[in-house]
């Protein structure tokens, strides 16, 4: 039963992730490990700032005020799974700035059964990301980065080992509040799959991205465009059949996407609220998640999230809450410094 329910998770997980489903390989590359992150929908990398995190989204982010940034996040699943991450920047003065960090997914402890039914122990299945990310200001408005990820998985007695980078580039305005991006993510190999002869590739990623921030109100805006590298991204469920009209007795073929339909799957939508300098208010939506994950009647909130960040002097706390349908929905926590902010 337990081996059931962790092949479920495994298929899940993928589509959690808002991805096109078990087309890749180590589909945890698209998990959303910052609260900052879930709180507007995911694939937020469009960051102004000295948040640690948004370097670890989109490494072209990176800047001088993150040298000695710190951040740790937690999410929790039901069933005891759990995925987070940790960081840390470093400034290499004038050659730019850097982030380490480490993410996992811990899917908690399974009983190990034989074919008789018979317990043969526990195993914890788990897998990690380990990265780096660099980037570096070319001049006062165009930035450049890039990050590079060593991926493990061990599900019971199957390892999984790969590799992957990421490239970016952002024009920011500040003055004109006007932020423009370009993200290329989870470029990579498979070495070894679960299983011999099984290798698949990446979920690989190409985003563009626009934020801009109101003159004089507390609003930011950003629209975004994800999987630009495949053109359909809607999910047709192979076990729909054409169906035959009662009154004609002609058949009727499966409901295809259209042109518009296939469009809208790429784009999603982010607002930031900053009420004060400690308050800050997140909302986002994507409506491919919402499509995939979504009752088909009752969509309800699907594809919608929220968030809220508490900054204070020293550190802040960052809350986020996705909601993937009327079933289930996840959140993120987030605690984050900047270590020259201790000292005395």
């Amino acid at each position: 039963m337990k081996i059931r329910l962790l092949i479920i998770l495994i298929a899940v997980l993928p589509t959690v992730s808002a991805q096109t489903g078990g087309e890749n390989a180590f589909p945890f590359l698209d998990l959303y490990y910052s609260a900052q992150d879930a709180g507007l929908g995911g694939n937020f990398i469009t960051g102004a700032g000295d948040d640690i995190s948004m370097g670890v989204n989109n490494p072209s982010l990176l800047n001088e005020t993150m040298e000695k940034g710190a951040s740790i996040s937690q999410a929790l699943h039901a069933g005891g799974i759990n995925h987070g991450m940790f960081n840390y920047g470093f400034g290499l003065k004038d050659h730019g700035t850097m982030v380490g960090y480490i993410k996992y997914v811990d899917y908690g402890k399974f009983e190990r059964t034989g074919v008789s039914g018979l317990s043969e122990g526990t195993f914890s299945p788990f897998e990690m990301i380990a990265g780096a990310g660099f980037g570096k200001q070319l001049n006062p408005r165009l930035s450049i980065g890039a990050k590079a990820n060593l991926i493990y998985s061990q599900l019971e007695t199957y390892s999984s080992f790969g590799a992957s980078i990421d490239l970016a580039g952002t024009f920011y305005n500040e003055e004109k509040g006007f932020l423009a991006t370009v993200l290329v993510k989870n470029f990579g190999y498979q070495f070894k799959a679960h299983t011999p002869g099984n290798q698949k590739a990446l979920p690989v990623d190409f985003q563009m991205a626009a934020a801009y921030k109101l003159p004089h109100a507390p609003f930011r805006m950003t629209l975004l465009a994800h999987h630009l590298n495949k053109w359909d991204i809607t999910y047709n469920d192979p076990n729909l059949l054409p169906t035959i009209d009662p009154l004609s007795g002609d058949t009727i073929p499966v409901p295809r996407a259209g042109f518009m339909e296939k469009l809208g799957n790429h784009f999603s939508y982010q607002l930031e609220i900053n009420l004060s300098k400690t308050i800050h208010v997140r909302g986002g939506f994507d409506y491919h998640r919402r499509k995939q994950l979504g009752l088909e009647q009752r969509p309800g909130a699907a594809g919608l999230s929220l968030g809220l960040g508490l900054h204070f002097n020293k550190f802040s706390l960052d809350y986020g809450f996705l909601i993937y349908s009327q079933a289930g929905f996840n959140n993120i926590l987030t605690l984050s410094t900047n270590l020259s902010k201790w000292r005395r």
